[in-house]
């Protein structure tokens, strides 16, 4: 541990499936300190406490008090609200929610001219090389049919996956198309020849799945298939700690994981 003194993390959905995994984290590093946990209104544990000093609270104005940064993996409507509320604390946001509509990015624009912001569909470190290797793959097999095949568990509300989505992205970007006319998520009944330059996206769900996902380069007689897999939520929720450690103390701004790893 350096001389600093550790960052002051709040956990927004503290008792979430990734909450959960991003206060192991927390409490596991030797630079970090957990100083807020956050929970919808009617959470039955409201008032109890999870650590030393922190108690579960309902209110993002009470937790985000000591905090220097919140890092969040909920649902579209609950980072709203406490996106606000760190927007007008000054203080620094790591945000893994995905399934935002074009309201919920408009409201990320805002408030990221108030407080620095890391925004990414998937924390994995790994998975955000995935994705700048699929860019480079795209761009030197442009020649390639591409699909993207994803797996998550049954509780899964969005699909295809944000993580998904971002890899199409990357395809699309390295092969200067728009995703929004060459993406297909569904494929059903008579639907002829696939077209020239789609991108084909489809999802999976099932099972306790934390995270799946394929991409396919199909060509004429070969193919390459860049893989990756979690076994666990806890990668997520190291690479959510990193971004933390990187956007405390940065200029106000939306930043991806692609400039925390300085890929």
């Amino acid at each position: 541990m350096t001389g600093r003194a550790p960052i002051r993390v709040a956990c927004v959905g503290a008792l979430g499936r990734m909450g959960e995994r991003v206060r192991a984290a927390i409490e596991a590093a030797d630079d970090a300190v957990l100083s807020g946990a956050l929970e919808g209104p009617d959470h039955p544990r409201i008032g109890e406490t999870l650590a030393p000093g922190v108690r579960l609270v309902d209110d993002p104005e009470v937790a985000f008090t000591e905090a220097d940064v919140a890092i969040d993996f909920t649902i579209p409507r609950a980072t709203r609200v406490a996106i606000r509320a760190a927007a007008e604390r000054g203080v620094a946001y790591v945000c893994g929610t995905t399934g935002f509509s074009s309201a919920d990015r408009a409201e990320f624009e805002a408030a990221s001219k108030r407080i620095p912001i890391v925004w990414a569909p998937n924390f994995s470190v790994a998975v955000n090389v995935l994705t700048h290797l699929v860019g480079t793959a795209a761009r030197l097999l442009s020649e390639t049919d591409v699909e993207i095949i994803e797996l998550h568990h049954a509780a899964k509300r969005d699909a295809p996956s944000g993580t998904a989505l971002r890899l199409a992205e990357a395809v699309a970007a390295a092969r200067g198309v728009d995703l929004a006319q060459a993406m297909i998520s569904t494929r059903s009944g008579d639907t002829g020849a696939r077209p020239v330059g789609a991108i084909g996206v489809q999802a999976l769900r099932g099972g306790d799945n934390p995270g799946e996902h394929t991409v396919l380069f199909l060509g004429r007689g070969e193919r390459l298939e860049l893989t990756h897999r979690a076994a666990t939520r806890d990668h997520f929720a190291g690479g959510a700690l990193r971004a933390a450690r990187w956007v405390v103390g940065r200029p106000a701004g939306l930043y991806g994981m692609d400039q925390v790893l300085d890929l």
